[in-house]
């Protein structure tokens, strides 16, 4: 059928196309059947799981610092923190515009999920998320977690642990790796945003304003073993956060 005969029957147009006019000589937009996105792709059930079980897991935990004022009004003696949920779903976010497929995006949803304890204290076992989402999920989520623990159950020195994260990225799967860069886009660009409110974010994350610096830098440089064209967008976007961390450290003398 032509362009003219679907308008002709009432299909919606929305597409710009410079060669289909209507009869006032106006540029119509135009969807293309070949543009329109299959039912069957618009709701991923592991995805959904995935959102289901890292709100569950991280119910009653929070991110370290706020940086805006409330849109409500909080109720006297309550305080407004960040759930942890507003990061992941963010991480997720990155991953699905950069261009991944359900399995990444559910893996980022779940990318804490392994290596942060509840709120109960409890930790996730890797087997205990295969079972739930499959071994490819919990597999991503496997190799952008750190070890944070030694074989005595104590915690292990904050450098050892990135340097282990960072032979991971190096030689893991490029899935991996984009979670980790979406991760690392989302984490830097909340402790600006906290800095930039005045808030004395540094103080309460376990490395200070030069180790964070260095580890950031060091994940982006990392990232650069794996050619991924999906990559680079994520890479450049790692490197504008880290332009605005190093302008407001300056800014601050």
């Amino acid at each position: 059928m032509t362009l003219q005969g679907r308008e002709a029957e009432g299909v919606d147009v929305w597409r710009e196309d410079p060669d289909f006019r209507n009869r006032s000589g106006q540029t119509h937009s135009v969807l293309l059947m070949e543009d329109v996105t299959a039912p069957d792709t618009l709701f991923s059930p592991l995805i959904e799981h995935a959102i289901e079980l890292s709100a569950q897991w991280h119910d009653g935990t929070y991110r370290k610092s706020v940086w805006r004022d409330p849109a409500f009004e909080v109720p006297e003696g309550e305080e407004i923190q960040i759930p942890v949920i507003a990061h992941l779903a963010a991480v997720a976010s990155i991953v699905h515009r950069a261009g991944w497929g359900e399995t990444v995006v559910a893996a980022a949803y779940l990318h804490d999920a392994i290596e942060d304890m509840n709120e109960h204290g409890q930790r996730l076992r890797r087997k205990q998320l295969r079972n739930a989402v499959g071994a490819e999920v919990a597999r991503l989520v496997a190799e952008v977690s750190e070890q944070k623990l030694d074989d005595n159950g104590e915690m292990r020195p904050w450098r050892d642990r990135k340097e282990d994260y960072l032979a991971s990225i190096r030689t893991g799967h490029p899935e991996a790796v984009a979670i980790s860069l979406a991760d690392k886009i989302h984490n830097l660009w909340s402790i600006t945003q906290s800095l930039e409110a005045g808030e004395d974010i540094l103080s309460v994350l376990s490395g200070d304003a030069e180790a964070q610096h260095w580890f950031h830098r060091a994940v982006l440089e990392a990232s650069r073993a794996h050619n991924d064209p999906r990559l680079a967008p994520m890479r450049d976007r790692l490197q504008t956060e880290l332009d605005r961390f190093e302008a407001v450290l300056n800014r601050e003398g």
